[in-house]
């Protein structure tokens, strides 16, 4: 029977990290909705474009462009199951998402919150490290459960041997602040 997981927390709280090793696990899909909007981007979809727009100011992609590229990823996923990692991010998404599920007949199982403060949230955001070849490789030039090896003189992916690199919002402070506000504001308090 296919399980549909919602990981929610702050960015940067290992939710992707979480959603690899539930993937790995119990074999259900993990969705990243950062994985997503880049999908879009790369195929150059009309959504993907409008969601660009946002993504470059560090801005909340609004709900009318996120919730169809979301749904239309779990209805492809509907048969194995899913983890759903990076949305909702605030409480109106979370309603959004919800009503959105039923109007699809697809039902949410368990919803795994994990908290952070938002200053180690900050920490771990500006440490991680994105592999080139699958998404779902966390690494992290921190923590040694996840860290990079070095090959040739540069970080690689622990885990293909891929090439890393570091979202530009990643390393932008005020980027990183904007995306806790809405968490922490909308969310926690």
């Amino acid at each position: 029977m296919a399980v549909n997981i919602l990981a929610f927390g702050p960015n940067g709280s290992g939710k992707g990290t979480q959603g690899a090793i539930v993937k790995e696990k119990y074999g259900v899909n993990h969705i990243e909705s950062g994985a997503i909007f880049r999908e879009h981007i790369k195929g150059g979809t009309e959504l993907g474009m409008k969601a660009k727009e946002y993504i470059d100011k560090g801005d909340l992609v609004p709900d009318e462009i996120t919730i169809p590229m979301v749904l239309e990823t779990l209805a492809k996923s509907k048969e194995q199951g899913w983890l759903l990692d990076g949305f909702p991010r605030s409480k109106a998404q979370a309603e959004a998402l919800d009503k959105s599920l039923k109007e699809a007949n697809m039902s949410l199982d368990y919803v795994l919150e994990i908290q952070l403060d938002r200053q180690i949230a900050a920490e771990r955001i500006m440490g991680r490290r994105l592999c080139a070849n699958d998404n779902n490789h966390p690494n992290h030039i921190a923590f040694e459960a996840i860290k990079p090896v070095e090959k040739d003189g540069k970080l690689v992916c622990r885990v293909c041997g891929g090439e890393l690199s570091a979202r530009p919002d990643d390393q932008d402070t005020d980027a990183i602040n904007k995306r806790h506000d809405i968490y922490y504001d909308d969310v926690t308090g």
